[in-house]
């Protein structure tokens, strides 16, 4: 047998040709670092900054289980209402989890808002709202009822209302700074509105870096989210995908992107009647959204649903099934956060994430645990394991699943993998960690 080994590029060659690969190759993974390690909250809640205080998020979670409570009892009413299938033990299971997180912690994520939520008023009110709300939220970190998450939305930054966001934004965080000991809170962020063009994003963060700089912050310190929602958002004058760039603009401030449904399919020309989560337009728009930030470890969230559950039993049952298949929607595109605007919405955003995760727990377990053992058991007798995307996605599955509540860690061991493992978040290192 000829043993021989015949090669023609030389070693100094590759030296040559991989040192321009080495620094796009590191570039490429400094833009696109994957998901962090803080979870990413299951739903965010707006609220009219003109109604917030202190305590308004504890009452808004307690008005979101006396809600679950009035409408959705027991399993089987629960089941009833939003018209699902019969498993009545797994429908026990998802109202025992939602009714444990409504009482734990209702509204996980909040913004005050003064924009949509609040509308233009004297700019003497405005600024007395931006100082009292900033001085209400330290108020409730100091008595540790603050959200885990938190931020404010202001006013677009186009030429009409620029000047008027930034006299809110410099308000706010220059109140909170004082009455927070000099700090911004953790999980703090500022959501800009209506971005159409990256200008808009770079004047934003420029203020950022000054009021930073002036308040003696910590550089970068002050995160943000933009809003898509408008067409311009997508693609620009020129033909060029605006996401990027908008991006980019950021300068790695972005902690999140949340996509606006009406305003989005408002400016698709779309009549009222069929603006709508599922619309084929809004689809299109959170699948590019996925594509510009996918691997960038910025957190997508959908819409909201604007029907309200608000009247007697069945109009509340109503509005509660048209949210569910709206947030299901949404999971099955890949977004695991959304909007709520009311407290009743609140039930239905974890009964739905619950139900997309627990529905599919006992075949997912199986899956992983049989693509884990046979790429184990492969790769030590030397053949190609070639589904690895196959069981990353099953990964990404329990990631997401423990994220949000819908599992608990004990039930992570039916997949046969430690939370030490499972926390990884690579099926491929898992599965050379245990073939060494």
């Amino acid at each position: 047998m000829n043993t021989e080994i015949n090669r023609s590029i030389k070693p100094e060659m590759l030296d040559t040709i991989f040192a321009k690969l080495a620094s796009a190759n590191q570039q490429f993974s400094v833009h696109y670092p994957g998901d962090g390690e803080a979870q990413q909250p299951t739903h965010t809640l707006y609220g009219g900054a003109q109604l917030y205080k202190a305590t308004s998020t504890q009452k808004i979670g307690e008005l979101a289980l006396a809600a679950f409570h009035k409408y959705a009892p027991d399993a089987p009413s629960f089941a009833k209402s939003l018209d699902l299938p019969g498993d009545l033990k797994l429908w026990q299971k998802v109202h025992s989890r939602v009714e444990a997180r409504l009482k734990k912690c209702a509204v996980e994520d909040f913004r005050i808002d003064f924009e949509d939520g609040y509308g233009n008023r004297p700019d003497a009110e405005e600024d007395a709202t931006a100082a009292f709300t900033a001085q209400q939220y330290a108020l409730a970190i100091k008595q540790s009822i603050a959200p885990p998450y938190m931020g404010i939305r202001i006013k677009p930054f186009n030429e009409e209302l620029k000047q008027r966001s930034a006299r809110t934004l410099d308000i706010f965080i220059s109140t909170l700074v004082k009455e927070n000991n000099g700090q911004i809170p953790d999980n703090f962020v500022v959501t800009i509105p209506k971005v159409l063009i990256p200008e808009q994003v770079t004047a934003f963060v420029s203020l950022l870096d000054h009021l930073e700089q002036q308040l003696g912050l910590a550089p970068d310190s002050l995160k943000i989210e933009i809003m898509v929602e408008n067409t311009q958002a997508l693609l620009s004058q020129d033909g060029v995908s605006h996401l990027p760039l908008i991006y980019k603009a950021t300068q790695g401030r972005c902690r999140g992107a949340h996509f606006g449904t009406y305003d989005y399919t408002a400016s698709f020309d779309i009549t009222a009647a069929f603006q709508t989560m599922d619309h084929p337009s809004c689809d299109f728009a959170l699948q590019m959204m996925k594509l510009a930030f996918a691997g960038t470890g910025v957190w997508l969230s959908n819409g909201a649903t604007g029907v309200m559950p608000i009247g007697d039993e069945e109009t509340v049952h109503k509005a509660w099934r048209l949210s569910f298949n709206n947030i299901t929607h949404s999971l099955e595109m890949g977004f695991y956060q959304g909007w709520d605007l009311h407290p009743a919405q609140i039930p239905i955003r974890y009964a739905a994430s619950y139900t997309f995760f627990l529905i599919s727990l006992e075949q997912a377990s199986i899956r992983l645990k049989n693509f884990i053992d046979k790429a184990a058991q492969a790769t030590l007798v030397g053949d190609v394991f070639d589904d690895a995307a196959t069981g990353q996605g099953l990964l990404n599955f329990f990631l997401r699943a423990l994220s949000c509540g819908a599992i608990s860690e004990a039930e992570i061991t039916h997949t046969g993998l430690s939370l030490e493992e499972l926390r990884c978040k690579s099926f491929v290192k898992i599965v050379n960690n245990r073939t060494r």
